[in-house]
């Protein structure tokens, strides 16, 4: 796969930096979380889990922007993760109101987060490189 560094590039990897920041987000608010009866049995906990969801939601369309920007095929060197799926959740929480699942929360939060962020790392490394390519292009005059 042939890629230049673009504005596309720029913005996408802006994106993915809002992803980063918000995986860190919910690892932090989570850490200590054992079961979702944590967020069931209090007012605060059921906050805890709104705001987990949300931040769910907005890894799911921060996503899908960079699909937008860059296609699949970018998001697909990692393909160890489900990006349809992972654009789905959010479209799930985003239209699902009520009917959001703790437990699917729970799992996503537990097992999925840490390889999602390693993928995330990695795609703003590939950016970084390209950025730095064009960058000694640009000095070397071509």
């Amino acid at each position: 796969m042939a890629l230049e560094y673009s504005e596309n590039m720029r913005l996408a990897q802006e994106t993915l930096l809002n992803i980063k920041r918000a995986i860190l987000m919910l690892q932090e608010w989570n850490e200590g979380v054992k079961s979702t009866d944590e967020w069931l049995s209090s007012t605060y906990g059921m906050q805890k889990l709104a705001g987990n969801a949300m931040m769910i939601e907005v890894i799911g369309e921060e996503v899908k922007k960079v699909e937008k920007r860059l296609g699949m095929e970018f998001l697909n060197q990692r393909p160890e993760i489900p990006w349809r799926e992972v654009m789905g959740m959010r479209n799930h929480i985003a239209h699902g109101y009520f009917d959001i699942n703790e437990l699917y929360v729970f799992s996503v939060i537990k097992n999925d987060l840490a390889p999602l962020l390693d993928a995330i790392d990695y795609l703003i490394s590939v950016i970084d490189t390209l950025k730095i390519e064009k960058e000694v292009d640009e000095g070397c005059g071509k």
